[in-house]
């Protein structure tokens, strides 16, 4: 099980948004570039990037922060945010973006997300992001009908090869992961599916990793360890213990 640091952006700055309200932002650094080599030198081995304001303006903005990025580390980068055409993702590709997450669209538009997988294969994640159990779009401003265990279904079955899975009530509140939505997303599909909020203990990433049959591919963790809950060495570390 993997630790992907989260680096937000939103004006060029890493921040965190608590329950991926707009209005509940807070700026960590000014620096994302110095906040991701420290990342890799703690030991990550992937980081995860969100371009809010492309989330919420459906085109990414914050093009040079995540160029830096790419550019300033050796390990991969994954990024979401506003990823709305095959044009867009190849772009970040060659930024040196490693994989792309794509969400809004994977709801609205079955036969792009189709084209997504097939074009890109691998470098394409399926971002799925609930909220009461539902898929919500447009960087989590707006609901949708379909559940996020639909969701996955449904991608896996147009050739998605690896799944996000955000619980949104969870994220940024540090009071532990959704192992009911995980257990019920993972149960349906074959692909590897990856974490997302919640994370506030190395104990909550000891109860994901012991899920077995569920346990998933990876964890993203942000807000703990900006507020110095743990690092991400304790968090790597931590999960080497487990397996050990």
């Amino acid at each position: 099980m993997l630790i992907l640091p989260a680096i937000d952006l939103r004006g060029g700055y890493c921040v965190r948004l608590t329950q991926g309200d707009y209005s509940q932002e807070r700026i960590y650094d000014s620096d994302p570039l110095r906040v991701a080599q420290e990342f890799e030198g703690q030991g990550a081995t992937w980081i995860h990037v969100v371009d809010l304001d492309g989330a919420k303006s459906g085109a990414p903005q914050n093009w040079d922060a995540i160029a830096s990025i790419a550019r300033g580390v050796s390990i991969p980068i994954e990024v979401g945010g506003g990823v709305r055409s095959l044009e867009t993702a190849r772009r970040l590709i060659d930024a040196g973006v490693s994989r792309v997450v794509v969400g809004t669209k994977l709801v609205e538009d079955h036969d792009l997300a189709a084209e997504f997988f097939a074009v890109f294969g691998n470098n394409i994640v399926a971002g799925i992001d609930a909220r009461d159990g539902k898929a919500a779009v447009a960087g989590w401003v707006q609901q949708s009908a379909v559940t996020a265990v639909e969701l996955a279904k449904a991608m896996e079955a147009l050739g998605a090869k690896r799944i996000i899975l955000t619980d949104i009530a969870q994220d940024g509140m540090l009071s532990g992961p959704n192992l009911d939505l995980l257990g019920a997303v993972s149960s349906q599909v074959a692909i590897p599916v990856i974490h997302s909020g919640g994370i506030g203990t190395l104990e909550d990433l000891k109860l994901l990793y012991y899920m077995s049959t569920y346990r998933p591919e990876g964890v993203i963790v942000g807000r703990a360890i900006y507020e110095g809950r743990f690092s991400v060495r304790q968090a790597v570390d931590s999960l080497a213990s487990f397996g050990a």
